[in-house]
């Protein structure tokens, strides 16, 4: 068995710096992208998926509306009439500067 392995690093020697260093390389990293994609998926796999119960949400003070109340279009016709042309830019306050207005 040790004689195999000796032919095999004899051969590697021998062989230009691609076949030593370039191959090992992409094996490495071809590998590693199919074992990094496992674990990312185990992210995905076991994440907490759960739906909100609208009782509970109720008991916590959140306010939710019926599904299919809220729509596209009934947000549309909401915005719809806003003027977005004529407006008005007002600076915020920096950190560094007082409030004094």
């Amino acid at each position: 068995i040790m004689n195999i392995f000796r032919a095999i690093n004899s051969y590697i020697q021998k062989q230009s710096r691609t076949v030593r260093y370039g191959v090992p390389f992409m094996i490495f990293m071809v590998c590693g992208s199919f074992g990094l994609k496992e674990f990312a998926q185990l992210r995905y796999t076991f994440r907490k998926q759960r739906l909100i119960d609208p009782e509970k949400a109720k008991e916590l003070g959140i306010e939710m509306k019926e599904p299919g109340t809220v729509t596209l279009e009934s947000e549309y016709e909401k915005i719809k009439d806003l003027d977005i042309y004529n407006w008005e830019n007002k600076r915020g306050p920096r950190p560094w500067e007082e409030n004094n207005q």
